[in-house]
């Protein structure tokens, strides 16, 4: 099974489209909606865990680019600004996923974008705003 974590932007002229319905039905992909901003007859954006096999995944991605939404990955938009991180981990604590954790060996908190859903919990806990999330 292949799953990656997206990112769905679209315009108002497909908002109206069933966009995830066709990612289910006709490539038999099973997603999971981490966060959502949809308004009616506007642009919009949907965070998504899309997983299925890794060619379907293909098909499914190829889809969406076709149907006019723009597509990419959600650990483009997520990033440790390690000039400004203290490793402090008070981040560590609040992340459901463990994306942010600490090295042991170093005592630094690294960052994995991977496996990261995007719910900016890290953003509230770190006194230095070293982790930026430009979803938009």
């Amino acid at each position: 099974m292949y799953s990656k974590k997206i990112i769905i932007h679209y315009s108002a002229d497909v908002a109206d489209q069933p966009i995830v319905h066709r990612l289910v039905k006709d490539y038999d992909l099973a997603f999971n909606i981490l966060k959502a901003r949809i308004l009616p007859k506007r642009e919009g954006l949907l965070v998504l865990d899309l997983a299925g096999t890794k060619e379907n995944f293909d098909k499914g991605i190829l889809y969406l680019k076709e149907s006019g939404v723009k597509v990419e990955p959600l650990s483009n938009r997520v990033i440790q600004n390690v000039d400004k991180c203290v490793h402090c981990g008070a981040c560590i604590a609040f992340c459901p996923t463990g994306a942010l954790y600490l090295d042991e060996k170093t005592m630094k908190v690294l960052f994995d974008p991977e496996k990261c859903n995007g719910c900016e919990l890290c953003m509230t806990a770190c006194p230095v705003r070293a982790m930026e999330i430009n979803l938009f």
